[in-house]
């Protein structure tokens, strides 16, 4: 495995779908599949790169949820799933535990499930358009970690704009491009938010902001 190309751990629910995603992601030279015990040696590593899991579910409901749990317990910092029906409830609960990214499986076709996954390896995942809305409009619900002695964490005016655009659903170049920014500024300004607050990912942050009223 070379630096240049990401560590994917699969993980589907039935063995179609497992061998469909193992033989379709062998080939592409941009991420490196990792078996089991690779997986639990590579995580073990401090120095070693983010470990991309990719995991496909008929649904996204409470026993993908689960899954999504398994997958955080073994030690994978970035999920993206892939799925048919999406239950709100559960894309709360999927946010929650740290997937970055959702593609609906009719539209997960190699080359956009590799640059989810590219994007999810840089902490830049997102959800589509629809699902984003859907998880904005029960923001309410979802459990966040407040981080100062007051109870209430103050947004930047820079990090309000950042996570207005995220919320609108832009990525880190169509932000960078829009705040005359470059996209590591973009890139900091969401790893700050994310790790000062104790949020999962963007979609958290954005949802956080919301919830508080800064957005």
């Amino acid at each position: 495995m070379t630096e240049q190309r990401i560590p994917v751990w699969v993980k589907a629910l039935d063995p179609l779908s497992q061998f469909g995603l193992v033989h379709t992601l062998r080939v592409r030279p941009e991420v490196c599949l990792l078996s089991d015990d690779e997986l639990d040696v590579l995580v073990s590593r401090r120095t070693a790169p983010p470990v991309v899991a990719l995991v496909a579910v008929d649904a996204l409901d409470t026993g993908a949820v689960q899954v999504l749990r398994e997958v955080a317990h073994r030690g994978c910092q970035r999920t993206v799933l892939i799925g048919g029906a999406i239950d709100d409830d559960a894309l709360l609960g999927a946010v929650d535990l740290g997937v970055s990214g959702v593609l609906r499986r009719a539209d997960a076709t190699p080359d956009r499930v590799v640059r989810l996954v590219q994007a999810a390896a840089t902490n830049d995942g997102s959800l589509p358009p629809m699902l984003l809305g859907r998880l904005l409009g029960n923001v309410t619900r979802l459990p966040v970690q407040r981080s100062t002695q007051s109870g209430q964490s103050v947004l930047s005016d820079r990090e309000t704009q950042v996570l207005r655009l995220v919320a609108d659903g832009k990525d880190t170049q169509e932000i960078a491009r829009t705040l005359s920014y470059s996209e590591r500024t973009v890139k900091n300004v969401l790893h700050d938010v994310t790790s000062r607050l104790q949020l999962r990912n963007r979609s958290h942050a954005v949802a956080y902001a919301l919830r508080q009223g800064f957005i």
